[in-house]
C-alpha cells in the first residue's frame, strides 16, 4: 500500500548501528563480510502500465526521475525530432518521452461503422468524437521493461543484475564491472554504460521509494495517470478494460503491448497500451530472448573444444618419442 512522503518523513528514525565494544566491533568486521542477509518477505510483483492515449508529453516523469535519482542533465540542444531533446533511454535518462508526429496520409486506415469504406484513425477517435482531422501526435513515456525473464540478467557474468523482492530487474552498481554484456542482450535498447563511472545503469523502479511504501517518482508526478504503478495482475486487468473501452468508441487499433508472453519472449512487468504498430513507438514487434537460442551455440562450442583436444592428442601421439 502506497503512503505519502510526509508520512515517511514523520516516522521515527531507528538506530542501525548501536554502540559496540572494541572486541565486538572487531568480531563483526571479521564475520559480517561473509554473512548472508535475511531475504525480504515475498510480495506480489509490481510494475508499470503506461496508457499512451492519455500521455500529453509534459515530461514531468523525466524531470521527477532525474530529480529523485540525482541523474545529471542531458545536453540542452535542438535535435530536430519534434520536442524530443532526450532522444533515447540512457545511463543518465531512465525515462524518455517519445514524440511521434503523424501527418496527412501517414495514419493507418480503419473501417467505418458499416465496414464498407476506410478512414484514417485520428485523435478524435481517442475521445469518442470521430475523426477530427487526418493527423495526430502520439506520445509515450518509455522506460525499462523489467522483463519477467530478462536477457540482461541472463547475460550478466558478475551477478550484478538480479530480481528484487518486487520482481523488478535491478542493477547493483557496486558489483557491475562495466562489461556491457547486458547492453548487447537487451532487445529494447534500455541499458547503456555511463561515461562517468563506466558502469551500466537503468531504471530501478524507484526501489528505495518502494521500500518505504512510496509510489515511483515518475508515476507520482504524471498528471494524467498515463503512468500507473501497482501489482501486475491488477494493472493487466486495468489495461484490458481500457482497451475494451477504447474499442467501444471506435478505436479498433488499441491493444496492450507486452502483457502476455510470446513464443520467443517473456511478459513485461512494464507494458504499454498502444494505438499503432510497435515500430512506430520504437519497440520491436517480436522481441527475442537470445538465451532461448544458445543451446546450439553451446553445442558447437563443446564440439569445437572436443575436436581441438582430439587434434592435439593425435599430434602428440603421431609425433612419437
Amino acid at each position: 500500500m502506497a503512503v505519502s512522503e510526509l508520512e515517511v518523513v514523520d516516522r521515527p528514525q531507528g538506530d542501525d548501528h548501536p554502540p559496540r565494544g572494541a572486541a565486538s566491533t572487531l568480531l563483526h568486521r571479521l564475520v559480517d563480510p561473509f554473512a548472508r542477509g535475511e531475504l525480504p518477505p515475498p510480495v506480489p510483483p509490481v510494475g508499470f502500465y503506461t496508457d499512451t492515449t492519455v500521455c500529453i508529453g509534459c515530461k514531468a516523469c523525466e524531470v521527477a526521475c532525474k530529480q529523485w535519482n540525482q541523474l545529471p542533465a542531458d545536453d540542452f540542444r535542438w535535435t530536430g525530432n519534434s520536442y524530443d531533446n532526450t532522444e533515447t533511454l540512457s545511463a543518465s535518462s531512465w525515462r524518455h518521452v517519445k514524440f511521434v508526429e503523424q501527418f496527412d496520409g501517414s495514419l493507418p486506415l480503419q473501417p467505418d461503422d458499416g465496414g464498407a469504406t476506410a478512414r484514417p484513425l485520428s485523435i478524435g477517435d481517442l475521445t469518442g468524437g470521430g475523426p477530427a482531422h487526418a493527423s495526430r501526435w502520439l506520445m509515450m513515456s518509455d522506460v525499462c521493461k523489467h522483463c519477467v525473464a530478462a536477457p540482461c540478467q541472463h547475460a550478466c557474468p558478475t551477478g550484478a543484475i538480479l530480481y528484487n523482492e518486487y520482481a523488478n530487474v535491478y542493477i547493483q552498481p557496486d558489483i557491475c564491472n562495466g562489461c556491457a554484456y547486458c547492453i548487447a542482450a537487451c532487445p529494447f535498447g534500455v541499458i547503456t554504460r555511463s561515461t562517468i563511472d563506466g558502469l551500466a545503469h537503468k531504471c530501478t523502479l524507484c526501489y528505495d521509494r518502494q521500500r518505504d511504501g512510496l509510489v515511483p517518482a515518475c508515476a507520482k508526478a504524471c498528471p494524467t495517470a498515463s503512468i500507473q504503478f501497482g501489482p501486475i495482475d491488477e494493472l493487466r486487468e486495468r489495461a484490458r478494460k481500457r482497451v475494451a473501452e477504447l474499442q467501444g468508441v471506435g478505436v479498433a487499433g488499441a491493444y496492450v503491448y507486452g502483457d502476455e508472453p510470446t513464443e520467443h519472449y517473456s511478459a513485461l512487468n512494464s507494458f504499454y497500451l498502444l494505438v499503432d504498430r510497435p515500430a512506430v513507438y520504437g519497440l520491436p514487434a517480436s522481441p527475442v530472448n537470445p538465451w532461448l537460442f544458445m543451446v546450439g551455440d553451446y553445442a558447437r562450442t563443446a564440439l569445437a573444444g572436443l575436436l581441438t583436444l582430439a587434434a592435439f592428442l593425435a599430434a602428440v601421439l603421431l609425433a612419437g618419442p
